[in-house]
């Protein structure tokens, strides 16, 4: 007896209770592997791809691409033996899925009392940003007898491998039937291109592997191409009103509610200081120069990463996360690295990143910033951070005053470098100035403690020198 067992959405270890599919990798009727990534994934903090906890025929996927699904809800349908006989339908949850994505903190805890996975009076699961979806025990869904198997035609007889891949595809032709069209493959950053011109996937021919839809497929949609017929506009535009609405979810939702959260519990303080950093650029001049950074990316913000590691030794209870009971001072710095990518803004951070070398920092820098650009980021690499800088100067910017990363006790904004008129030894010349902002968390740093925190990576980056007698 052939047996199609049904994959629910698991809770990716993140605490949270929905997610958007991005983008099937496979397709009704198709064969697949155990463990074989299956479908991507967005949640509120990084975009995932699950993988398949068995193997067998793909006969159904519930919901396609761009649909935003609770947790618990089954995506999708494997026959895992199609050459057997009737099909019988089997519920299953498969949570062994979660557990390849790593879970948050087991010290965090979630609302109204409910540890982080505790089911909650109402019989809800507590998570980070609320209560999931209800617990419920999986129940065997009724085969209904009232609609017989659709008649095939009488054949002869293939041989054995043939009958199988002919009843597969059956299976896969009568599920693709009931579940619609098949969905878009496109990656995240040609979905947000789209978007952005407006263009529909759906009437798009992809031209790449198993016909994912490629950026220049998008492009060519707009100039006319015959890769697509008339792109139409966004369907959340407004001719009348001349406005588009933009649903606000995924990264830009959860971004929203924890920079709420931030600003309204936490009250913030903003320093600035504007210094002379022209020794800190010849150094980065002097260090690309360096065999040990060759193939390296070596800029500004990485001598500004090692100023405040440097700092935080100096003043380690910046490095710290208050709470109602006691303020929890960390051992260990995990700098975060605001980065700007195609799903929004992320904050990865580096694990223990006071460990390394300077040359194991640039690595790892270099590392985090194209993981970001690709979308790859997962949820590990944005968990637990402790500090966080932010780099508006690439933008040329100036400064800011930014808000605090939840959980995080200071966060630093590196401004635009400037050839700036600066008075050196009574005489004015010309000299790379910046300004650097930090915002802290009130409840744990006072003010002396954040000037003092702040003047110390000031005087790294003014005299690298510095850095030698405090490493």
């Amino acid at each position: 007896m052939s047996r199609v067992k049904q994959f629910k959405l698991p809770d990716l270890g993140e605490g949270l209770t929905e997610g958007e599919i991005l983008q099937w990798m496979v397709e009704v009727g198709e064969e697949i592997k155990l463990n074989q990534p299956i479908v991507e994934v967005e949640t509120a903090k990084a975009a995932v791809e699950v993988p398949s906890p068995f193997a067998g025929v793909v006969t159904q996927i519930h919901y396609p691409a761009g649909s935003t699904v609770d947790v618990g809800s089954v995506i999708i349908s494997v026959d895992t033996d199609p050459s057997a006989g009737a099909l019988e339908e089997v519920v299953s949850d498969h949570p062994e899925v979660a557990d390849m994505v790593p879970s948050p903190p087991s010290d965090e805890s979630g609302p109204l009392g409910a540890l982080i996975g505790e089911v909650g009076p109402s019989g809800r699961t507590a998570t980070l940003v609320g209560y999931g979806p209800k617990s419920v025990t999986a129940k065997r869904r009724p085969r209904s007898d009232t609609a017989p198997p659709a008649a095939v035609p009488e054949v002869a007889p293939p041989p054995p491998a043939t009958a199988a891949r002919v009843s597969a595809a059956a299976v896969g032709q009568s599920a693709a039937q009931s579940a619609g069209a098949l969905p878009v493959l496109a990656k995240p950053p040609v979905r947000k291109l789209a978007a952005s011109l407006g263009v529909d996937l759906a009437t798009v021919t992809g031209t790449g592997p198993n016909g994912t839809i490629t950026r220049a497929d998008v492009e060519g949609a707009t100039a006319g191409t015959p890769a697509v017929a008339d792109a139409p506009v966004l369907a959340s535009y407004d001719p009348a009103t001349r406005e588009r609405r933009v649903p606000v979810k995924g990264v830009r939702k959860m971004t929203a509610q924890a920079m709420v959260g931030s600003a309204f519990s936490a009250p913030h303080v903003t320093e600035f200081i504007t210094l002379d950093i022209t020794p800190t650029m010849d150094l980065v001049r002097q260090l690309k120069a360096l065999p040990e950074f060759e193939g390296v990316k070596v800029t500004p913000l990485l001598l500004v990463a090692k100023a405040v590691l440097l700092a935080v030794k100096r003043n380690p209870e910046i490095n710290s996360t208050f709470t109602d009971d006691e303020i929890i001072v960390k051992d260990y710095i995990n700098l975060g690295i605001a980065a700007a990518t195609p799903r929004g803004l992320l904050v990865p951070n580096i694990k223990d990143a006071d460990q390394l070398s300077l040359v194991q920092l640039a690595q790892a820098l270099q590392q985090l910033v194209q993981t970001a650009r690709d979308g790859k980021t997962s949820p590990a690499d944005m968990a637990r951070g402790t500090i966080t800088i932010t780099n508006v100067g690439v933008f040329g910017v100036d400064n800011g005053t930014p808000i605090l990363n939840p959980g995080e006790a200071a966060i630093l904004c590196f401004g635009a470098v400037r050839p700036t008129p600066w008075v050196v030894g009574g005489e004015i010349v010309v000299r790379q100035v910046t300004q650097l902002a930090l915002s802290f968390d009130h409840r744990v740093v006072d003010g002396q403690l954040g000037s003092q925190f702040l003047a110390d990576i000031a005087r790294v980056l003014s005299d690298p020198a510095t850095a030698l007698v405090w490493s």
